[in-house]
């Protein structure tokens, strides 16, 4: 991204700085201002009379116009990423290194470190989006435990207040709809009273089909008497009313299409994700031969809540560091394709994806190792999909079991959130913009006070996106 600015040092704070891992700096020659005289008061009259002569000297020459200032602009592409390190014994976040201790790779070529800053030098603040499974055969079964509800929200309200939570409801009903609880806020009670309202969406089938029927009927009557269909989208805000949560799909015809998006993967393989004006998503995959065709109608859509909460939190907080946590049993049916486009979109921007993981029902347990080859024949991740993300994204993967381990999990995450370094290298202005995916690694060497090789563990994101040079372009025309 381009942005017009200072140089960045090693002492700067980056919060004004764009959560794209572009900078774009651009220094400007300036000339020296123009001299301006101080006189002492005049006392004597004669020393008046000389200036007045002087000053009529001088304007009877000619005045020569100011040339113009030659502008010197330097480009400077700086890639920027956080990394939390921690003791691999202990999983303690180590906080005493020094930019010495760390090696950036992009592509596998060592990168130099021209950014550092420890944790709290420079935090950014948090816009953390919590995102609850709350299918009763899940992890919804313990979220609507009000001691499970009260530890999360304990725990939420320890956050200081530059950092906001949004929190949005996910797999409800048999359409398993999603629909936002709160938006972003840093207002303990707005959160506690958001996640009071989740045992409501947790509801057995008979449950779920009598609600349903019953907001179907209102929503025919309303439609009859605006002679029009109630208009509805994919997902609902709390002020929004309630019944595009379980609102039924109509039949499908090319006027229902909002958006068609089609996903081609690395084995030829092609998902079609088609979204219709009722909000429901269909996804359908075709195999890289033609011969195979899998499609799904009303899906756990965990590429759809991911990516709209990257989107969300990009619009409304575009100078906060956006966070995910996603709190399920570990069960996301998606695709192999659609979840690796969803990983691109939390690398490009910047998104640091985290789960915390329920234990499965026993039955799950069981039918687990049976299901997951059977699923993987049909392009499908059934489970693991949320920890591979928080992998590729630098976030943390932790189970929890009992109640206090939801409070506790919260508390690791956020805390490895805000326990990070900032890390950053320039490329030099001659290197080609791409426009695809480079691959980072980033490894730390420490030596503890015996002189012996600490045993740590590092995380950061694993790539980020270059632009290409047309969007470059047209980034620097708008800063023009």
């Amino acid at each position: 991204m381009n942005s017009q600015c200072e140089i960045p040092t090693q002492t700067q704070g980056r919060k004004d700085q764009s959560t794209q891992p572009w900078l774009l700096v651009r220094a400007q020659s300036c000339s020296l201002s123009t001299l301006r005289p101080e006189f002492a008061p005049l006392r004597l009259c004669g020393s008046l009379l000389i200036a007045a002569v002087a000053l009529l000297f001088l304007s009877s020459f000619p005045v020569k116009a100011q040339e113009p200032i030659e502008t010197i602009r330097i480009q400077t592409r700086v890639v920027f990423l956080d990394a939390l390190v921690k003791d691999k014994r202990t999983g303690i976040p180590i906080s005493d290194l020094k930019p010495e201790n760390f090696q950036v790779f992009d592509d596998g070529q060592a990168r130099a470190i021209s950014y550092f800053t420890r944790e709290g030098q420079a935090r950014k603040p948090l816009a953390l989006v919590i995102i609850l499974d709350c299918n009763e055969e899940g992890a919804g079964r313990f979220l609507k435990r009000p001691e499970i509800l009260k530890a999360m929200s304990d725990e939420l309200a320890k956050l200081p207040p530059g950092d906001e939570v949004a929190i949005m409801a996910l797999n409800i009903g048999e359409d398993e709809k999603r629909i936002w609880l709160t938006d972003f806020t840093s207002d303990r009670n707005q959160i506690a009273a958001a996640l009071a309202k989740v045992p409501s969406f947790v509801e057995t089938p008979d449950k779920v089909k009598d609600e349903r029927e019953r907001h179907e009927d209102k929503a025919n009557a309303n439609a009859a008497s605006a002679n029009e269909p109630k208009p509805a989208s994919s997902t609902s805000h709390p002020e929004a009313d309630s019944d595009t949560a379980t609102a039924t799909k109509p039949a499908v015809s090319s006027e229902d299409v909002v958006e068609t998006e089609m996903i081609k993967g690395k084995n030829g393989a092609v998902v079609t994700r088609t979204t219709k004006k009722d909000g429901s998503v269909s996804v359908k995959r075709t195999s890289g031969n033609g011969h195979v065709t899998v499609e799904i109608d009303d899906i756990y859509d965990m590429a759809a809540a991911v990516r709209e909460s990257s989107s969300s939190a990009g619009k409304l907080r575009p100078n906060s560091q956006t966070a995910i946590v996603w709190v399920s049993d570990g069960i996301a049916p998606i695709f192999f394709e659609d979840r690796d486009e969803t990983e691109k979109v939390l690398i490009r921007d910047n998104v640091i994806f985290n789960s915390l993981t329920a234990d499965l029902k026993t039955l799950f347990k069981f039918l687990l190792p049976i299901g997951k080859p059977i699923a993987g024949w049909a392009g499908i991740s059934l489970y693991g999909s949320a920890k591979r993300l928080a992998q590729r994204s630098g976030g943390e993967a932790v189970r929890v079991n009992r109640v206090s381990d939801y409070g506790s999990g919260l508390a690791k995450v956020i805390g490895n959130l805000t326990a990070r370094y900032s890390l950053g290298f320039s490329l030099a202005e001659n290197e080609k913009l791409d426009g695809r995916l480079h691959n980072l690694e980033v490894r730390v060497k420490a030596e503890d006070a015996k002189g012996k090789t600490r045993k740590l563990t590092v995380s950061s994101r694993q790539g980020y996106y270059m632009p290409t040079e047309a969007a470059e372009a047209k980034t620097t025309a708008r800063s023009q």
